[in-house]
């Protein structure tokens, strides 16, 4: 069994045809799968879709053949994944009303245990035109391990950072797939980056193995290839694994792949971080007090309040980029203004403004940071910044 494209690092495989025929002639051990299987939707109906009503039809494969030939081509290939599922693995898959019971029974019927089946709560859904229903504004996805009794991989703690500090739950508000996510053309049940990009993180260690068995336009792959994990797709259809193909090509330019990041990572939910220079003596001053403290203006109230700053909830303390230091704020997205005055009443002694923006923070317990900013003391390094939470822990 030959592979049609291998990319030349090998970190991206990809395999012609059905995954029934395929997976159970891989000899790896994967750390995940992602499955986003037929629908079973192509029934005729009709959707809107960019100002035109559109045809809800993706093609044969997309089509049902009945519930039992439904049900046991789910029995199939989730029975060839188990084989190469590492015991500690975890499989997600996709899916609407259409198929995700069947897919729901197969699995339990297989010997998987069900972890969670989030809810994709897509921001920017398509209406209704029959006006007849709820808007179908949802998609489905289920995460299972190998096992019953066996622990499986699970990054609670940076799930729990990127949500603001709290637990996140099963349901996502993403949006669906972007314009810049089409550049090497459309597939039609293409997964937005971002979905893949949370699944990746949640559920595999950098250089971990990824398998998606109906792979399409390789969106499972990008993100994995893009965080450090190698990948595995297998699809039946030819001119999708040649835009699989076309788009990990694209991010070999390392310029393409760091714009793809910086995109995943602007998320209007996401905690952000204050990232605030300090000279030496003044930023072991903020962490012994645990105040932190920036210039508010000439005025009390003409602080310019910058967007993401309602949502910030960490910050950064920085020398120029020396003894960077992250720390959990008290209060998400407060501050408190005070006077120079009462600055000084703390041991500080401002110079260049009568008021300031005060945030209270956690010096205990400081966060480890594993992507350390490239700051130089004198460029751009005094004016605070505010940036994603992402950053500095993925």
């Amino acid at each position: 069994m030959n592979p049609l494209y291998v990319s030349d690092n090998s970190d991206f495989t990809l395999y012609h045809g059905d995954c029934r025929e395929i997976v159970p002639m891989l000899t790896e051990q994967f750390d995940m799968i992602f499955a986003d299987p037929p629908y079973f939707l192509s029934n005729g109906g009709i959707s809107y879709q960019s100002g035109q009503i559109v045809s809800v039809n993706k093609g044969e494969w997309d089509k049902s053949q009945g519930r039992e030939a439904d049900n046991e081509f789910n029995r199939a290939w989730l029975t060839a994944c188990r084989r190469v599922l590492k015991d500690n693995g975890t499989i997600w898959i996709s899916g609407t009303y259409h198929n995700i019971f069947s897919v729901a029974n197969c699995l339990t019927e297989l010997g998987y245990r069900i972890l969670n089946v989030v809810t994709w709560a897509k921001t920017n859904p398509p209406p209704n035109i029959s006006c007849r229903f709820f808007t179908y504004s949802s998609e489905f996805v289920i995460w299972a391990r190998k096992w019953d009794k066996r622990p499986h991989y699970y990054n609670y703690d940076l799930m729990r950072q990127l949500n603001a500090g709290t637990q996140m739950t099963d349901v996502w508000r993403l949006p669906a797939i972007a314009p810049w996510e089409k550049s090497q053309g459309k597939h039609p049940t293409q997964k937005p980056l971002r979905l893949l990009h949370r699944i990746v993180l949640a559920s595999t260690r950098e250089g971990d193995l990824v398998l998606d068995p109906f792979t399409g336009s390789s969106t499972t792959g990008i993100a994995a290839n893009l965080l450090g994990r190698r990948f595995v797709g297998i699809d039946k259809e030819a001119q999708f694994l040649d835009m699989s193909r076309r788009r990990r090509i694209e991010i070999e330019d390392p310029a393409m792949a760091r714009s793809m990041l910086l995109k995943l990572y602007d998320n209007p939910d996401e905690a952000t971080v204050l990232v605030n220079h300090a000279r030496p003596g003044l930023r072991e001053k903020m962490i012994e007090q645990g105040i932190c403290y920036l210039r508010a203006g000439d005025a009390k109230g003409s602080l310019l309040v910058r967007p993401g700053f309602e949502r910030m909830q960490y910050l950064l303390l920085h020398t120029g980029g020396e003894h960077q230091q992250m720390f959990r704020l008290q209060a998400k997205g407060r501050f408190q203004i005070w006077t120079r005055e009462t600055l000084e009443q703390y041991g500080f002694a401002p110079e260049h403004a009568p008021y300031y923006v005060v945030l209270r923070f956690d010096p205990h317990a400081p966060i480890a940071i594993k992507n350390p900013l490239p700051m130089r003391e004198g460029t751009s390094t005094y004016v605070p910044k505010i940036k994603p939470l992402s950053e500095f822990v993925i």
